[in-house]
């Protein structure tokens, strides 16, 4: 399964949204380091760090394998105000435990990036839009878990969503929404590149990757 974070660069600062799992989770994961070196993005220049949700294959990457800061010059980083309690219980963070700051929907990141409430999967999940010469894209974080399925059948629910079926209603919705109105999506497990465009089709949806 993918684990995609996506860096969002207005030309100054870069906002990343979700950080992967380091070395917390399973060893094919955790390669943002060498990701954002292959983009060659600068760890230096990613300021704002902002979470989807908290569960671990998008919050660990804050700290290294060797232990280090992932991000050196880190000056914002926006948890999804009902799971800071549960950023702030993972030890492994815990030097960022006092730096996260509650985000809520509607709350503006920047002029181009604003959250968006997308609860189901997880309590405070939240997507970004993001706008930018007249288009649009939507990062969904875990919105979808499998893609070869879920696009097609929408309704199918994953066995780790807090609430399958709020999770479900919002997939729906935000589905429809990306499709009706002609935005690209990003998602943190939408295969290689994690980035597509959305239409309806008989059964549910599909999903073309750009």
């Amino acid at each position: 399964m993918s684990v995609n974070a996506f860096a969002i660069d207005d030309g100054e600062d870069i906002t990343l949204i979700d950080t992967g799992s380091s070395n917390a989770w399973h060893p094919t994961m955790g390669f943002l380091p060498q990701a954002l070196s292959e983009a060659k993005i600068a760890v230096d220049r990613i300021r704002t760090v902002a979470f989807t949700h908290t569960h671990l294959d998008h919050i660990q990457g804050l700290v290294l394998p060797d232990g280090g800061d992932g991000f050196p010059r880190l000056a914002r980083l926006l948890v999804p105000r009902p799971e800071v309690d549960m950023f702030r219980s993972e030890a492994r963070l815990s030097r960022f435990h006092d730096r996260a700051q509650p985000l809520d929907p509607g709350q503006r990141l920047s002029a181009n990036i604003e959250a968006l409430a997308a609860p189901g999967h997880e309590i405070g999940h939240t997507c970004f839009r993001v706008t930018s010469g007249g288009e649009t894209l939507l990062a969904w974080g875990d919105l979808v878990h499998v893609p070869s399925l879920q696009f097609d059948r929408p309704e199918v629910a994953w066995e780790f969503d807090a609430d399958q079926e709020q999770a479900r209603a919002t997939r729906l919705r935000i589905l429809a929404l990306v499709a009706d109105n002609g935005w690209c999506a990003a998602g943190a497990h939408l295969d290689s590149p994690g980035v597509g465009r959305i239409s309806r089709s008989e059964t549910g949806f599909r999903f073309e990757p750009l």
